[in-house]
């Protein structure tokens, strides 16, 4: 495992469409399957990393509590199954049933997807807002396996409040971290 930042993509960039296998129903999801009224949001997860296990069930609560608000929610799993098979699809699924996840989980296969996020670490958060203009990027919140705080979504959170409060992002968005995205 090593500790990775994510990159932090710029904001006002366009989300990157994509149409990947979503393990859970056998169905091809395409980004315009998933966006919500308000914004959506599209995480890079995968199974076999202590940092997305510390925040998972935070990650469910949110989507929990920001779906019927008018998010729309999407993982994606971009790591090199051949390397890391504890992340493959087989997985993905009891992973995604073990924690009830009530949003698509993604394999991107090819980490074509990864790349043009310009993803580089699990877990890692993007927020688009209606227009599918990134509005934020970066961590959950300031948890972390191993320093006591309790995951609370509260940078998440508050990217999404604030699209729906119609105020300004926080301009100190800080990055995600995590392990790296397992890259052929």
């Amino acid at each position: 495992m090593t500790l990775t930042a994510s990159t932090m993509l710029a904001l006002g960039t366009k989300a990157p469409d994509f149409k990947l296998l979503d393990v859970i129903t056998k169905e091809w999801v395409t980004l315009y399957d998933v966006i919500g009224k308000h914004g959506t949001v599209v995480m890079f997860l995968c199974n076999h990393c202590p940092y997305v296990k510390h925040v998972n069930e935070e990650i469910v609560r949110v989507a929990n509590d920001y779906r019927v608000q008018g998010f729309g929610f999407v993982a994606i799993n971009s790591n090199d199954v051949v390397a890391y098979p504890q992340d493959g699809p087989e997985e993905m699924v009891l992973r995604a049933e073990e924690l009830d996840y009530g949003f698509p989980y993604l394999f991107d296969e090819t980490q074509e997807v990864a790349k043009a996020y310009n993803a580089a670490c699990t877990p890692d958060f993007y927020v688009f807002d209606e227009e599918l203009k990134l509005v934020y990027r970066g961590q959950l919140d300031h948890s972390r396996p191993g320093n006591s705080i309790q995951p609370n979504g509260r940078d998440l959170r508050e990217a999404l409040d604030s699209i729906l409060n119609n105020s300004p992002q926080r301009i100190d968005q800080k990055p995600s971290m995590g392990c790296n995205i397992k890259w052929k």
